[in-house]
Order: structure tokens, then C-alpha cells, then sequence
């Protein structure tokens, strides 16, 4: 089976966590672990979240004269490169040393006139207090919005439209390899009035990103790893839900939080609708058990309405 695990921020920086190499480094050996029983019974690909990644390099970079910082385009790539060495490391200190690896820096093509890029709302970067969050903004020009009770930096999200390396992707997988590739949602580029491919200033939705990956190799189950061991119907209230299984319609019929489970639930939707096959939503250490259909929030076309964690 080829399974697709996209990885979420906190599989490599817990929220309000220290922006440590050793932080990031544990976090990492800790996702390596859940997954080294899926590579060894299935075919594996492996995404991965950067919001506070590209964040802190970005903030490395005000060090600099405005007009020498980094863009976030090659931000992003210097965060593919990173984290993929991270989880190669770790999952090769895991897995056989026959088994080979790949990580890919991998270019996703997105449109200039998206709507996203008048409206940014991709957190990125460590969690503030308001007051921090707001003298910040004003210093060097951010968008910011409330993450829960803190402050965060925002910049465009537009929507992925076709991944540049899918070819090599292929070709690695065909050989048996584990590929980290559309890291953070892979490099935002654009084609200008002259048909030339440059970076822009956006993050693309790490979640959607991951979809149109699983869509394009295929992918048998595309799973969404995350902090949550589920999706959940009322969530934080006292007669929250936990869903176990569900169709897409079914889920489309609620709203989730924009800012973290929405876009999850929506990339569930889209994966299932067009394919076919499962999706699924769950705890990184589930991840097994998610596989087996055991744990989190699987999304199948297959199914009917709604069933909850608990119930017969």
C-alpha cells in the first residue's frame, strides 16, 4: 500500500516550544518512531509542516538591512533541506541500512491573482503576546492574527496548483525509496508575463499541499498527522465528539477551526471526493493504529454519514 503521512508543526516544534536545533531534533525522533512500522510494511512518502521553521529563519534575518533579507520562497527552501535531513537521520537510525532515502526540494506552482495574497492568513513564526505581536507589525510592516490566545505573524496562503518534481518524486518511489518532498508546503512560484518561474512572498497550505502530492502518486491513504487524536464535533465543549468515520459530505456539513482543523478536514474532503479512497486525520502516535483504521478520523467516500469514537 502507498501511504502518504503528512507530519504537522507540532511533529517537530510544539507550540510555545524553544526554536532549538535539539528541540526540533527530539521532536523529530519521536515522528521517526511512529513511522517506522508503516515504512517497513508500506510504501512511504512523508510531507512536513514549517510555520515556525521559516518563521525563525525569517526572524534570523531582520538582522540584515531590509533589502538584503531573504525571501520566503528561499526560506522555505532552506527549511526543506533542514528538516529532511532531520528525518532521515532519524528514520534511518530506525529502519535498515539497505533502505534508501531521498528528501526534494520540491517548487509548487501557484497563481499570482489568488485571492490569498490580499487576504493573509498562514500562521508562521513563534507565538506572541498582542502587545509584542502589535509593535512588531508596525516595526517590520506583518500582517498579524490571534492563534488561540496568543499573536501570530500571517502571510499569504494561496492554493497549490501543480508540483514541479512529481516526475522524480515517481522515479525515487519506483526504486523503493522514502521520499521527503512538498515540504511546508513546498516553494511558492509563479510563472511571470514572460513565461519565467520565480519564488513569491506566500506559504502554501502544508495540508493541501500534502493532498495534491497523495492525489498525483496515487496514494492508497493520505494520512494528516497532528496533536489531536481526532477530529472533533463541538470541539473544547463538554459534549465534544470525536468522529471515527465519515463521508465527505457529512464532514462538510460543519465548520472547524480555519487556523487548524479546518484546512485538515478540507484536504480529508478533497482526497476522498477525487480518488476515492481514505483519508485520514490522527495523533502522530496513532499512526499505526490510524493505518490499521484503529485510531483518529478516517474520511472515505465508502462511508455514510458519521460514526464517533465510543459508539457501537
Amino acid at each position: 500500500m502507498r501511504v502518504v503521512i503528512a507530519l504537522g508543526g507540532n511533529a517537530l516544534l510544539r507550540r510555545g516550544q524553544a526554536l532549538t536545533a535539539e528541540n526540533q531534533r527530539e521532536n523529530v525522533r519521536v515522528a521517526a518512531e511512529a513511522m517506522a512500522p508503516i515504512a517497513e510494511k508500506h510504501q512511504l512518502v512523508i510531507s512536513h509542516g514549517n510555520g515556525p521553521q521559516v518563521g525563525l529563519l525569517a526572524l534570523q534575518g531582520a538582522a540584515y538591512k531590509p533589502e538584503e533579507t531573504y525571501p520566503l520562497d528561499v526560506l522555505g527552501a532552506e527549511t526543506e533541506g533542514m528538516i529532511g535531513y532531520m528525518i532521515e537521520q532519524e528514520m534511518g537510525n530506525l529502519l535498515p541500512v539497505e533502505v534508501p532515502f531521498a528528501t526534494i526540494l520540491t517548487m509548487i506552482e501557484v497563481d499570482p491573482a489568488d485571492p490569498a495574497f490580499q487576504n493573509p492568513t498562514k500562521f508562521i513564526g513563534p507565538v506572541y503576546e498582542e502587545a509584542d505581536a502589535r509593535r512588531l507589525a508596525e516595526e517590520k510592516g506583518w500582517s498579524i492574527k490571534p492563534d488561540g490566545d496568543k499573536w501570530r505573524r500571517v502571510v499569504a496562503s494561496p492554493l497549490p496548483k501543480r508540483i514541479f518534481e512529481i516526475r522524480p518524486i515517481k522515479w525515487l518511489m519506483e526504486q523503493n525509496t522514502i521520499v521527503i518532498c512538498a515540504g511546508g508546503g513546498g516553494i511558492p512560484t509563479v510563472y511571470d508575463e514572460n513565461r519565467k518561474l520565480h519564488g513569491v512572498e506566500a506559504v502554501i497550505d502544508k495540508d493541501l499541499a500534502s493532498e495534491l502530492l497523495a492525489r498525483d502518486l496515487d496514494a492508497d491513504l493520505f494520512i494528516m498527522a497532528t496533536d489531536a487524536d481526532a477530529v472533533y464535533l463541538d470541539w473544547g465543549k463538554p459534549g465534544a465528539r470525536g468522529i471515527r468515520l465519515a463521508a465527505p459530505a457529512a464532514l462538510r456539513e460543519h465548520e472547524f477551526a480555519a487556523g487548524s482543523m479546518g484546512p485538515k478536514v478540507a484536504a480529508a474532503c478533497q482526497f476522498a471526493e477525487r480518488t476515492g479512497k481514505a483519508a485520514a486525520i490522527g495523533a502522530l502516535a496513532d499512526l499505526p493504529a490510524i493505518v490499521e483504521g484503529r485510531a483518529g478520523t478516517t474520511v472515505s467516500g465508502a462511508a455514510e454519514g458519521m460514526a464517533f469514537h465510543g459508539s457501537a
